[in-house]
């Protein structure tokens, strides 16, 4: 092997292959139309002089672990590459008339007040700019904490390979995570049909909105009408408004579940040296073959662990509890919500387009696994112990369903007292105000 990188690079097999160097040179290859791999041939080793060149004309200072200008400008590009129209008046007209019409029937099947301020219709371009502020703080714990773990994971070996493109290896994985999520929430903006369909409150606060060509690409797949597809979806959104805007704590809850599991990221680097002890640098396929095989798989650290768990077990309860709401409020006014409930409970349990690629841009598959269970947990204690004791539980954190309450949804809170440390009195006033809408309520459009 040269001692110079780059230098007889058409001879040589490329060391990288099968590493995360190589996704970082393909990917920053495959940016701005800066080429492939720093101009060496395929399969083989990069010219890193070259690809040096590219990096520095590509990269541009920023702050934080992502560059959110290209990740916006690869997305916009991914949702160029179908029709993207922007909604008519009619169907921002149609999504607002539905989302009006979804409120007044929840009024009947949740003490929660409305949170809807206001409505929208969103072509796909719309929602990834809409949304990129809570994608801000959802990515940037994983990107920063991947970034990181590279450049300390990289043995010393390899540095001398690199030589001075390690000065950049940073803004590289940059690059490289800017790329994939740009790439990743075009690919979502084609699946999501509002701003709240995975669950999370990814749009701003109190904007009730559908992404319409989803929402119509939806409906032609099913046999329901157009207007009751609508309708249902507008439906689901208004009740997650209603409940994150009625249970303050619950954003913070949940985003930051999210962020924390991020946050998390660990490499085990004194198994990466294991691997590379004594390695011939000179024997490219022996380097080839220590990078393959699961070097970089990632065992999840108690504090991933114990944030997915949080994660998983609120979602599905946050899942349930609309599914359960809208339930109510359809049971005897639309005949084709049975059907369309059931579509969206296995759309959402079985991890679709829209799950897999947050898995891709976060690293954690964002899937209510027991959304049946907390449906049927919520459904139960209403019928039991009515709408308000149902509501009420989401006064505080302390009070919501454990994982071992979904293995025994209808006997949870069969015997229900206030928590541990708070007396009977302030429990019945903090359940007051969070159905009035806060302490001192809130003014209801």
């Amino acid at each position: 092997m040269n001692d110079i990188p780059g230098e007889g690079a058409d001879d040589q097999p490329n060391p990288f292959k099968g590493t995360p160097f190589e996704q970082i040179f393909a990917n920053l290859g495959g940016l701005g139309g800066l080429g492939g791999l720093g101009g060496g041939p395929a399969g083989g080793m990069p010219d890193l002089g070259g690809l040096m060149a590219q990096m520095q004309a590509f990269l541009q200072p920023h702050d934080g672990p992502v560059n959110w200008e290209v990740v916006a400008d690869v997305a916009r590009k991914v949702t160029a590459q179908q029709p993207d129209p922007t909604p008519t008046r009619s169907q921002a007209d149609a999504v607002a008339d539905a989302v009006r019409l979804a409120d007044h029937w929840l009024d009947s099947a949740t003490e929660l007040p409305s949170g809807v301020s206001t409505t929208a219709a969103w072509s796909r371009a719309e929602w990834v700019v809409e949304t990129l502020d809570v994608w801000t703080v959802l990515v940037e714990p994983v990107a920063g904490s991947a970034s990181t773990a590279l450049e300390q994971a990289l043995p010393e070996e390899m540095r001398q390979l690199a030589g001075p493109l390690i000065s950049l290896l940073s803004r590289a994985s940059s690059g490289m995570v800017a790329s994939q999520v740009g790439d990743g929430l075009g690919t979502l903006a084609g699946d999501v049909l509002s701003a709240s369909d995975i669950g999370l409150p990814l749009g701003p606060t109190g904007k009730a909105a559908l992404v319409t060509s989803n929402v119509e690409a939806f409906a032609a797949e099913l046999d329901v009408s157009a207007d009751d597809v609508l309708l249902y979806l507008a439906l689901r959104e208004a009740a997650h408004q209603r409940l994150f805007a009625g249970v303050p704590w619950l954003r913070d809850h949940l985003i930051g579940a999210v962020a924390d599991y991020g946050s998390g990221v660990e490499i085990n680097t004194a198994g990466i040296e294991e691997k590379l002890q004594g390695l011939d640098l000179g024997n490219p396929a022996a380097m080839q073959e220590a990078f393959s095989g699961g070097l970089f798989d990632l065992e999840p650290s108690p504090t991933q662990k114990a944030a997915l768990e949080r994660l998983e077990i609120t979602l599905a309860l946050v899942e349930g509890w609309v599914d359960e709401v809208v339930g109510q409020a359809t049971a005897e006014r639309m005949p084709a919500a049975a059907k369309l409930q059931e579509t969206v409970r296995r759309r959402r349990a079985a991890g679709g387009p829209a799950e897999q690629t947050f898995a891709s841009l976060v690293g954690l598959e964002l899937r209510p696994r027991r959304l049946r269970d907390a449906s049927t947990l919520w459904g139960s204690l209403r019928t039991r112990q009515g709408t308000e004791a149902r509501d009420g539980v989401w006064m505080s954190p302390q009070l919501l369903p454990t994982a071992a309450d979904l293995d025994d949804p209808l006997g949870f809170r069969e015997d229900a007292v206030a928590p541990e440390g708070l007396s009977e009195e302030d429990f019945d006033a903090g359940l007051r105000d969070l159905l009035d809408g806060g302490p001192e309520g809130r003014p209801q459009e």
